[in-house]
């Protein structure tokens, strides 16, 4: 069974950064397009941003151009790099593997991402 591990976040300051990891076991995870969610409290989980197989990322307009996304397949992890973070990107982040547009796997817990002075 596959079970996904997302990590990296904490508390920063506004303009502060923070570089998530997401990370899958399991001996037949297969990893596809793999995308980041964000869910803040009251709110829908929303799309962060997304890379394909190739390393192609597309990101929200709110996540473009402060936020990086990235892959190491032969480590099936994927990464977000946040810089510029501002309070409203406080949220539980989520990251998942998907194929079809749909989700794989279970999603993990998350990892909390806090942005206050």
């Amino acid at each position: 069974q596959v079970q996904i591990v997302e990590s990296g976040g904490g508390s920063v300051q506004p303009g502060g950064s923070l570089r998530l990891s997401c990370a899958a076991s399991g001996s037949t995870l297969s990893w596809n397009e793999m995308r980041w969610y964000r869910q803040a409290p009251g709110k829908e989980r929303e799309l962060v941003a997304l890379i394909s197989n190739a390393g192609a990322g597309t990101y929200s307009d709110s996540a473009k151009d402060r936020f990086t996304i990235s892959r190491d397949n032969a480590k099936k992890t994927a990464y977000l790099q946040m810089n510029s973070l501002k309070p409203e990107d406080t949220a539980l982040y989520f990251c998942n593997s998907f194929r079809g547009g749909l989700p794989q796997y279970a999603w993990g817990q998350g990892t909390q991402v806090t942005v206050s002075k």
